[in-house]
């Protein structure tokens, strides 16, 4: 299958890498001196999960040089989706497939919005990595997985091949779902959690899921996600929360989520995508969110302050 991978970081890089190291065709959309690097020595993965180099690497920072996909996977920050979803048209066809693999709830929506509903798959991935240096991406927890799942009977076929090209590579798992909105839904749990505890304390998770007062926290903010989501008729199991709480729990100590990251080092997150979607689809939902609220206005200065420079987009 040919792929075009849109946002070659920690998770776009990684997942890439898998597929075109099981021989699929892999185009990487990078920008900077990751492209520059990628096209220079290759793609390298350093990971528990064993390492990969791709070289040479297909790379560009221009999705019109690639044309028609057949499945493009969409790597980008939760903010980015909007301009990556205009960026990305070119590699559209009428049997092309978006997998969205962002954190938050609302990307395959808004990929529908610009894209039309055949393109788009609902989705998810789990993984902890990251762009330790222009070329290099560094995967150092949790065993990486994808899952998604169909919008449209019309999709199947294409979604089947997809799942038998993950199921040919190393270090990944992929699923299909009977219910993907109860799968995205229950991401969005622990990586919320998880992002919301770390960015307003600047600690890591291995701190916060200690102290008392810290797991507190975690513990009512996934109570109200789960609130919000069968407010909105998500058929979420009965012990999702525990499961959620279980997850971070098994997480390496030192591990911090990206939203977090980017907090503290003063670029533009996810915070609207995460606790700020827990407010907004609560508040339409006539749920009450207090605890996401309180993180969401905490944050909210420095985040404005973040986004006063310029942002990336694409």
């Amino acid at each position: 299958m040919r792929f075009a991978i849109m946002g070659s970081g920690g998770v776009g890089g990684y997942f890439g890498a898998r597929l075109a190291e099981a021989g699929e065709d892999v185009t990487f959309i990078a920008r900077g001196e990751h492209l520059t690097a990628i096209r220079r020595d290759g793609l390298r993965v350093v990971s528990i999960k064993g390492d990969v180099a791709i070289t040479p690497a297909s790379a560009t920072d221009d999705p019109a040089e690639i044309g028609v996909v057949d499945v493009v996977l969409l790597a980008v920050k939760a903010w980015q989706v909007p301009t990556a979803a205009e960026a990305i048209r070119p590699l559209v066809g009428p049997d092309t497939l978006v997998l969205p693999m962002e954190n938050g709830v609302e990307a395959a929506d808004t990929l529908s919005e610009v894209l039309g509903e055949t393109a788009v798959l609902d989705g998810l991935c789990g993984i902890l990595a990251w762009r330790e240096a222009p070329g290099l991406i560094r995967h150092a927890g949790v065993d990486p997985f994808v899952r998604f799942g169909t919008r449209l009977p019309a999709q199947r076929a294409g979604a089947e091949r997809l799942k038998a090209a993950f199921d040919r590579t190393i270090g990944v798992s992929a699923e299909m779902p009977e219910d993907i909105e109860v799968a995205v839904w229950s991401k969005f749990l622990f990586i919320c959690a998880m992002s919301g505890i770390g960015a307003i304390t600047r600690a890591p998770l291995g701190v916060t899921r200690q102290l008392p007062e810290t797991r507190g926290l975690i513990e009512q903010i996934l109570a109200e996600i789960e609130a919000v989501a069968r407010a909105r008729g998500v058929a979420l199991p009965a012990d999702a929360v525990a499961r959620a709480l279980a997850f971070i729990d098994e997480l390496p100590a030192q591990s911090t989520a990206s939203m977090q990251r980017d907090i503290m080092e003063g670029r533009p997150s996810e915070l609207e995508a995460q606790n700020g979607a827990v407010v907004r689809l609560g508040r339409a939902a006539g749920v009450a969110t207090p605890v996401n609220a309180m993180i969401h206005t905490a944050l909210l200065p420095q985040e404005n302050s973040a986004r006063g420079a310029k942002a990336e987009t694409w």
